[in-house]
């Protein structure tokens, strides 16, 4: 669940020494020998902290022979900062789960257009508003709380409609699912995009 990640996230900030690796990180790469050096620690325990920012994708690690050079995850960062707040705030904009019969027929008639009468996706809508639809539209026929694997979300996609990719892609840029080593998950409703809110 997504909100185990929210949690791994802040529980990774929730230390003085990692909050200043990342602050030193965010100036460029740096060795372990080099941060336990500027933060006055020992590289054990940098190798301890490292550790704990890696669980949270906070940072990526690079291996030259025997040196570990650390960088900053800025997509994760991000990602991460953005979730808690979405995850926070969802609610209040919008997402009661509740449509009105305007924003229900809207839904109908863009699912009813762009899908053909078998199920198969006629196209990817350009209109962000009616992609979310259609994404909403498809990502609700996954099983809640299963892990998929890329191959088997590309099957899943690949039966309404060829370009797998992109949509792989679409479904985790507006929080539909969460991925993690080529692990695909579905995120709670609170979390999806909600194109009900868009003019």
């Amino acid at each position: 669940m997504q909100l185990d990640k929210v949690v791994t996230y802040h529980k990774a900030l929730a230390d003085p020494t990692r909050i200043r690796m990342l602050i030193l990180l965010a100036d460029g790469e740096r060795n372990g020998q080099e941060l336990a050096k500027r933060l006055g620690v020992t590289p054990a325990t940098i190798t301890h902290h490292a550790a704990k920012l890696r669980e949270a994708s906070l940072i990526n690690e690079r291996r030259d022979k025997n040196t570990i050079f650390f960088s900053l995850n800025h997509y994760f960062l991000k990602n991460n900062a953005d979730a808690t707040l979405n995850l926070i705030n969802r609610a209040s904009e919008g997402g009661t789960g509740m449509l009105n019969e305007q924003q229900q027929h809207m839904k109908e008639s863009v699912i009813r257009n762009f899908f053909t009468t078998e199920g198969r996706l006629k196209s990817i809508p350009a209109q962000l508003k009616k992609k979310l639809i259609v994404l909403e539209h498809l990502v609700s026929r996954l099983e809640t709380g299963r892990k998929y694997s890329e191959p088997e979300m590309n099957a899943f996609i690949k039966n309404y409609h060829e370009d797998f990719a992109t949509i792989r892609r679409e479904f985790i840029m507006h929080q539909f699912m969460f991925r993690e080593n080529d692990i695909y998950e579905l995120n709670p409703q609170e979390m999806w995009a909600k194109w009900e809110i868009l003019s």
